[in-house]
């Protein structure tokens, strides 16, 4: 992967509130991305709250999807949503998330995230959508349309 979009991804995953979390960029290649939480007890005292490891999905996500070497620098993008199963209880742990994407599409991407513990117990997994826009900022845009199925009619 080009230095440029290493540098990208090493950005958004410790960063502003990733930092704030402490999360570490472990690795990085195209869509796959492994990130890390040092455990710390403003995360939740005795147990890890559910809103940290949240956040963690997220930036290991995120960051999976900027790591396509192809992305332009005037790419914007924006997490659509995501759906978090908690599957044990994360206890005075560090915490590593691997995000994998899954489909890259026109401007929606999927991608998985596991979380482990120290001990590799899995204590949670995401189904992650990611909507990333390719469109230079400054370019033109088509006419406003309304209507729906794909057929629409120009305002005026």
């Amino acid at each position: 992967m080009p230095e440029i979009h290493q540098q990208r991804v090493a950005r958004i995953a410790t960063e502003s509130f990733a930092d704030l979390l402490g999360i570490e960029l472990v690795s990085n290649r195209p869509d796959h991305v492994v990130v890390r939480m040092p455990y710390r007890a403003e995360l939740g005292i005795g147990r890890i709250h559910g809103g940290a490891i949240s956040a963690l999905i997220d930036v290991a996500a995120t960051a999976s999807f900027w790591s396509d070497p192809d992305l332009k620098e005037t790419a914007m993008g924006a997490t659509v949503g995501f759906t978090v199963n908690f599957l044990k209880l994360a206890v005075n742990s560090d915490l590593t998330a691997t995000a994998t994407v899954r489909r890259r599409g026109g401007t929606l991407c999927t991608g998985d995230v596991s979380v482990t513990n120290e001990a590799g117990d899995e204590v949670a997994m995401a189904v992650v959508t990611y909507k990333l826009s390719l469109i230079h900022i400054s370019e033109p845009t088509r006419p406003e349309r309304i209507g729906g199925g794909g057929v629409g009619v120009e305002k005026k």
